[in-house]
């Protein structure tokens, strides 16, 4: 009986769930505003925007400037800046509705000749006071698609330039030492100079040599004496070798 119970009051719980997916949103009820009032809010906005000349957009900057309303200044310098890609203005196209937590926000088509706009509305779900308004460029998928690939080309060549450049602070280490050896051979002091050796010439101091006759008398002599004899008729001196 429990079981069939529990069985029955998921069925229930589902069913209340279904019911409140599947509502209406343009009947619901947001916190006191309708979706209509909503829609109005939103068309009113994206209405006046094409129908702003440069100066006037000029003029309601400075206005809005001196009263502290940061959100319609931030929205008319969005619209100055992307007016004149966007072409003339067609129609307003549909208008959602989504509610987050705390938020809701609403989002209102403008349909250009250029590009299509998408005017988003921020709500403070508790006291259904606008908190930012912003527009936003609706773009094709091949649009896209060539964004998406520019990102990443700009993606790898900032990585190819990092590593680019960190080669060459490693190899600047390498450099350094060579520059500082330099230097350092530049600074050093100079070596005295070498004293010059003297030319002056050579010179040559002959000994003097002994007359060979004299010479050759006396060794004659010796030889007599140590032969017992006092002439020296039984040998002749020829030649004389000196010996160092």
């Amino acid at each position: 009986m429990k079981k069939k119970l529990c069985l029955i009051v998921s069925l229930c719980m589902l069913l209340l769930g279904l019911a409140a997916c599947g509502e209406d949103p343009k009947r619901m009820d947001y916190n006191g505003k309708s979706y209509d009032e909503l829609k109005a809010t939103s068309e009113n906005l994206a209405q006046s925007l094409p129908e702003f000349t440069d100066a006037q957009i000029d003029e309601g900057i400075a206005y809005y400037e001196q009263y502290g309303d940061t959100i319609i200044v931030g929205l008319m310098k969005q619209w100055k800046e992307i007016k004149a890609d966007v072409g003339e203005f067609v129609k307003l196209g549909e208008m959602t509705v989504e509610k987050s937590g705390k938020t809701l926000t609403t989002a209102q088509l403008m349909d250009f000749k250029g590009r299509d706009l998408t005017l988003t509305c921020v709500y403070n779900y508790l006291d259904m006071q606008i908190t930012s308004v912003t527009l936003d460029e609706n773009y094709s998928l091949g649009e896209k698609m060539q964004k998406a690939a520019m990102n990443t080309l700009m993606g790898l060549g900032t990585v190819f330039m990092i590593l680019i450049l960190i080669s060459l602070v490693i190899y600047g280490f390498k450099v350094i030492p060579y520059l500082e050896e330099k230097a350092r051979a530049k600074n050093a002091p100079e070596p005295a100079p070498v004293p010059a050796v003297s030319s002056a010439p050579v010179v040559q101091v002959e000994e003097p040599q002994q007359d060979d006759a004299e010479l050759i008398a006396v060794i004659a002599a010796a030889i007599a004496a140590s032969e017992g004899t006092l002439a020296a008729d039984g040998f002749v001196v020829r030649s004389i070798k000196r010996r160092k």
